[in-house]
C-alpha cells in the first residue's frame, strides 16, 4: 500500500509518497492541493521534518529509508548520487567514469532524469562537464536555486570556521 502527503517547499509544492517501511517518490508538482489528499503517515511525517530542516539550512545529509522503483542500472546510478557531498556537483561524465563505463553518459543522464526522489536523492548536483546546469526533472531554475542554496550554506560554515 501507499501513502502520500504534500509539502510546500519554497520552491513549490512536493508530492512525497511511501509504502509501509520506505520513501518511494519525491516529486515537484504544479496542481493544488488539499490537506484531504495528505495521510498521516510516520515516514512521510520524519520526511517532512528532514525537508523543513533541509531548507532551513540545518540538514545536509537525509536519513530517510528509501526503495525508489527503477531498473538495476538506474538504482545503481541513484545509489552513486546519494555519495555526491552537499555543496558540491559531479558531472554525468564523471559519474559515468565512476560506473566504470564512460560511454554509458546519456544512460547516467537518462538514469539521472527519471530519479523519483527529488532533493533526498540529490540528482540536482550533477551538471555538465563544463559546468552547465543541464537537465533537472523539476526545472533549471529549481536546480540552480538548490545548488545555489547549499553553496550558501557551505560558504556561511566555512566563514564561521575562520
Amino acid at each position: 500500500m501507499l501513502f502520500q502527503t504534500y509539502y510546500l517547499s519554497p520552491l513549490g509544492s512536493l508530492l512525497i509518497r511511501c509504502s509501509d517501511d520506505a520513501i518511494t517518490e519525491v516529486t515537484f508538482i504544479e496542481k493544488e492541493y488539499t490537506l484531504e489528499e495528505s495521510v498521516i503517515h510516520p515516514i512521510l511525517n520524519e520526511a517532512g521534518i528532514q525537508l523543513k530542516a533541509y531548507f532551513d539550512g540545518t540538514l545536509q545529509q537525509f536519513d530517510l529509508p528509501l526503495n525508489p522503483e527503477g531498473t538495476t542500472f538506474q538504482k545503481r546510478v541513484w545509489k552513486d548520487l546519494e555519495g555526491i557531498k552537499y555543496g558540491k556537483t559531479s558531472s554525468y561524465l564523471q559519474m559515468s567514469r565512476q560506473l566504470g563505463n564512460e560511454k554509458a553518459i546519456r544512460a547516467v543522464g537518462n538514469a539521472n532524469g527519471k530519479n523519483p526522489v527529488a532533493i533526498i536523492i540529490p540528482c540536482h548536483r550533477v551538471i555538465g562537464s563544463y559546468g552547465s546546469l543541464v537537465g533537472y526533472a523539476g526545472k533549471l531554475w529549481r536546480k540552480r536555486w538548490l545548488l545555489e542554496h547549499e553553496l550558501s550554506i557551505v560558504s556561511k560554515q566555512m566563514e564561521l570556521h575562520f
